[in-house]
């Protein structure tokens, strides 16, 4: 069932999304040759616990896995998405890393993801992470009323395409707000015009994950990997449909995340 959120619960969600804005402004000074991800694991959960928020990963549950033991996912180059934090992970000059993060704050969820440049990056690099971040604008673009989810994976997929990548199969984006993962999905590819209709008042979290050279993924416990080893790209907001365009929730004004 999806859920229309009441103006009390999308100011509730403006906190929690917040900190995330805010939580990634901060972590750009340590996204450097050197730090190890367990380190940015470490200071993400401080800082979320210092203002009063629960990471919304830590613990988190899934059928035959054990619980997830970060607070982010820390996801370098290969990476799609759930990457384990490790000391054993040292950032190297020309990687990219993938930070998902999601916070609970006065019993709602936000949820979004930025990829980071560490030193000085390839073209490659460079246009990959381009690439997914667009494709992410275009398919905030597509969440107005009266439009339908098939719309907003249609503009990603599309876009992502013509750029000569791939979609990671399988990973998709999602409802959230009491609950982390909440209906509908949010595929990053399929048909314009199908799926639940887009109304006033939904919250969603879009996250185009995207990989250089296949579409196709190597599932490893909670970790995905392209399966070619290529490098992947993931950015995400959760973002509020309005009677208008879209507001991004996983913002600071003025300043763009």
């Amino acid at each position: 069932m999806i859920y229309l959120k009441t103006e009390s619960e999308i100011e509730k969600m403006r906190h929690s999304c917040l900190m995330i804005a805010e939580l990634f402004a901060a972590l750009e000074e340590y996204i450097v040759p050197g730090t190890d991800t367990l380190f940015l694991d470490q200071f993400a959960d401080d800082f979320i616990r210092s203002r009063n928020g629960i990471p919304s990963f830590k613990g988190y549950v899934v059928d035959g896995l054990p619980p997830f033991p970060g607070s982010i996912c820390a996801s370098v180059n290969s990476a799609i998405v759930h990457g384990l934090p490790s000391k054993k992970r040292v950032l190297q000059d020309g990687d990219i890393i993938g930070i998902d993060v999601g916070v609970i704050k006065n019993g709602y969820h936000g949820d979004a993801a930025r990829t980071y440049a560490v030193g000085t990056i390839g073209a490659e690099a460079t246009r990959l992470m381009d690439v997914t971040s667009e494709s992410l604008r275009l398919g905030i673009a597509q969440a107005i009323p009266g439009n339908r989810i098939g719309d907003i994976s249609n503009a990603i997929g599309s876009y992502v395409q013509k750029a000569g990548y791939f979609v990671a199969d399988n990973l998709t984006g999602h409802g959230i707000g009491r609950s982390l993962h909440e209906d509908p999905q949010v595929p990053n590819i399929g048909a314009p015009g199908k799926g639940p209709r887009i109304k006033a008042g939904m919250t969603l979290a879009i996250e185009p994950m995207v990989n250089i050279g296949t579409n196709r993924v190597k599932e490893i416990g909670w970790e995905f990997f392209s399966a070619d080893g290529t490098l992947s790209a993931h950015f995400e907001h959760t973002i509020l449909v309005t009677d208008g365009e879209p507001e991004i929730l996983t913002t600071i004004r003025g300043l763009h995340i």
